[in-house]
């Protein structure tokens, strides 16, 4: 397990033989998820599945290192490794909510090999994302940029925006909610650069599952024999993504997941989150919303057409950049080639 950010170890060289890959989702909730943007007021939590669950499902999916990253919270991983001290198969992950300054936009970077310290001095910078990023840099902390257009809305230029991929050592290239050519556009961005910048980065993938039926369908691959090999080899770049995109019935689904589990917990069968007074209010909503059961599905899909509408516009403003950067660089090129020539003429003449 990576109880310490800054423990290192040096990823397998080829004389070391044979490297084993192993796979991680690198992206997943669990209970101490607890905060629901969608659903304040009837004090819903964002996952209802328990660390223990979570590890055993990925594991059972073919995990062989496990993390949790809940929003702002380590909770979930130190509440399993309570429950499995001697774990080797643990990384303590976050998924840390952050804001670009002076703007809504919000931002989400999962840290890897976090501690109870490095997590208590994170929050109070969380307005900032760049402060964030500096800190988990300096603490050794390696982190990704997650689903980079889930937030995006013209808050700023995107341009400015994209500047973000040079504070980040990595990028989430596969998240298991969004649309493939949300995940193939960011990876031709890791891959390519945006035509002004290029910054190396590794990459990190993950099913993003907040309910159990989903965790361990998208991964990360790396060369490793425990947690702390697997995740070294993934901040070297020598990561590989794989498993599912994310489709309309993936977020339907996992909203009908988290509205039965939250049912349940609303009876006694689950969490206890709410006074007995709170308790009948919300069952009397959720009662009186049967006949509206379809909303999640329209909601997704909307969310889905936004997706992709916000996605189609940003690869093309790439494009642009690029067939730019392309432009100038092959006039670039023909002016230092002709300039011997025009200096010998000049000499001759």
């Amino acid at each position: 397990m990576l109880r310490d950010a800054k423990t290192h170890q040096e990823p397998r060289t080829k004389d070391q033989g044979p490297e084993r890959m192993a796979r991680a989702d690198l992206h997943v909730h669990s209970c101490h998820s607890k905060a629901n943007g969608n659903l304040p007021l009837l004090k819903s939590r964002d996952c209802y599945s328990s660390p223990l669950d979570v590890y055993r499902q990925a594991r059972a999916r073919g995990m062989d290192v496990v993390t949790i990253t809940d929003h702002d919270s380590i909770d979930g991983c130190l509440e399993l490794l309570a429950e499995r001290p001697d774990a080797r198969d643990v990384i303590i992950g976050e998924e840390i909510s952050c804001w670009v300054p002076d703007t809504d936009l919000q931002v989400h970077l999962g840290a890897y090999g976090m501690t109870e310290a490095i997590h208590r001095s994170v929050q109070p910078l969380r307005d900032n994302v760049f402060d964030v990023a500096a800190y988990l840099r300096a603490s050794g902390v390696f982190f990704s940029l997650n689903h980079l257009l889930h937030f995006y809305k013209d808050q700023v230029p995107l341009e400015a925006y994209l500047r973000l991929l040079t504070e980040v050592p990595a990028l989430e290239v596969r998240n298991g909610t969004m649309l493939e050519a949300h995940n193939q556009l960011v990876e031709s961005i890791r891959e390519k650069g945006t035509g002004s910048f290029f910054s190396p980065l590794a990459l990190v993938a993950g099913s993003d599952a907040h309910t159990l039926r989903r965790v361990g369908t998208t991964w990360t691959a790396a060369p490793g024999e425990d947690a702390h090999e697997f995740l070294a080899n993934v901040a070297c770049g020598l990561g590989q993504a794989g498993g599912v995109h994310g489709t309309t019935l993936t977020i339907a689904g996992d909203a009908y997941g988290v509205i039965w589990r939250y049912c349940k917990s609303l009876v006694g069968l689950g969490p206890n989150d709410h006074t007995w007074l709170e308790r009948v209010f919300c069952l009397a909503t959720a009662v009186a919303s049967i006949p509206f059961q379809w909303l999640p599905v329209a909601i997704a899909l909307r969310g889905k057409r936004s997706e992709a509408r916000y996605v189609d516009r940003c690869a093309r403003q790439l494009r642009e950049w690029r067939e730019g950067a392309e432009a100038a660089s092959r006039a670039a090129t023909v002016s230092r080639a002709s300039a011997p020539v025009l200096a010998d003429e000049e000499m001759l003449g």
